[in-house]
């Protein structure tokens, strides 16, 4: 854990160092599932190369995750924000991780420290440029502005999505910018065959009272190629620098599991100089790797580096973290 005096500095910024090493460490880039190697129930997901324990009941998953520095990253420690699902009054909210990878997690919870606190928060993102604030999404598609400030998680506003649908779900967000204009991209969750993913992007902005604005809204849906079955199409979303779409997708059939997931390179997302943004998602997405015996809810590219930090919310058993080279093709 770093020191509780230390706030969380920008997350725009210079985590490529921190990131980078996040491979060289000791972490395994976990490999391809074999097809049929499903785990059985209650099964310890710790048994999976490269995998660090950060939580071990039902309220300590991960339902997502955004990289910051921090002062130990040239020693090969990645900082994070995290947030977890909690709905219950008392539950952490919102907490900050200390991965070094291939040896240790730990998260200290932060306090929720203005108005009620939130019921389900599946996702959160650093804001380009600023120092110490975070984008938070609530399932029913709140967003959330915060500002960290030592040892508490500020609310700056609250903000609804646009284009809310009947039966929406929202599991991932991510923020993107490209000379100087932000975008948002995220996607209600999709559930099974019948209900692909529905992927929204648009032009992303704070007004002068810290609320969130969202400009033309594009839409266009995905559906997953692995895993099967009871499947969430998009758990979790990250840009990398050259604009490509990460997408983990994850099977959840209960809270002893077992679980399954898989990340994919999903599409683009590009935004040119005067802010227009272009969403474009494959008709079918490439699987870059299968993660067996987890149920990935973050997925994280670092600014500059090939490795991704992935999070999950495996229920009973808790949640881990890992890291795998994903992001720089």
């Amino acid at each position: 854990m770093f020191p509780r005096t230390t706030v969380l500095s920008t997350a725009a910024v210079t985590v490529a160092t921190s990131a980078a090493v996040l491979l060289s460490t000791g972490a395994a880039a976990t490999p391809a599932a074999t097809p049929g190697a499903t785990p059985s129930p209650g099964a310890a997901p710790s048994a999976t190369p490269g995998w660090q324990q950060a939580g071990d009941d039902i309220t300590s998953g991960i339902s997502g995750l955004a990289l910051a520095d921090g002062p130990h990253g040239s020693h090969g420690v990645a900082h994070a924000l995290v947030v977890r699902d909690n709905k219950k009054p008392g539950q952490n909210r919102v907490g900050e991780l200390s991965y070094r990878p291939g040896r240790s997690a730990h998260i200290e919870p932060l306090a929720w420290a203005d108005g009620a606190e939130p019921i389900d928060l599946e996702a959160i993102e650093a804001v380009p440029g600023a120092s110490d604030e975070f984008v938070a999404l609530a399932s029913r598609g709140l967003v959330y502005h915060l500002k960290v400030r030592g040892s508490e998680a500020h609310v700056l506003d609250t903000s609804p999505f646009p284009a809310i649908a009947e039966g929406d779900d929202y599991e991932s967000f991510a923020l993107t910018s490209r000379h100087g204009k932000m975008a948002a991209v995220w996607a209600d969750r999709g559930a099974g065959k019948e209900r692909p993913a529905t992927v929204h992007a648009a032009p992303f902005s704070f007004n002068e009272y810290d609320e969130a604005e969202f400009g033309h809204v594009s839409t266009t849906r995905l559906r997953a190629p692995y895993p099967t079955g009871a499947v969430r199409h998009a758990s979790d979303i990250s840009v990398t620098d050259s604009g490509r779409l990460l997408v983990s997708s994850a099977s959840d059939v209960g809270d002893d599991g077992p679980f399954d997931s898989a990340v994919m390179d999903a599409g683009t997302l590009s935004v040119n100089r005067s802010g227009k943004v272009r969403l474009s998602v494959a008709k079918h997405p490439d699987v870059l790797r299968k993660f067996k015996g987890h149920k990935i809810e973050a997925v994280e590219c670092a600014p500059g580096s090939g490795p991704a930090v992935l999070g999950t919310d495996d229920e009973n058993a808790g949640g881990y973290v890992n890291s795998a080279d994903l992001c720089g093709r």
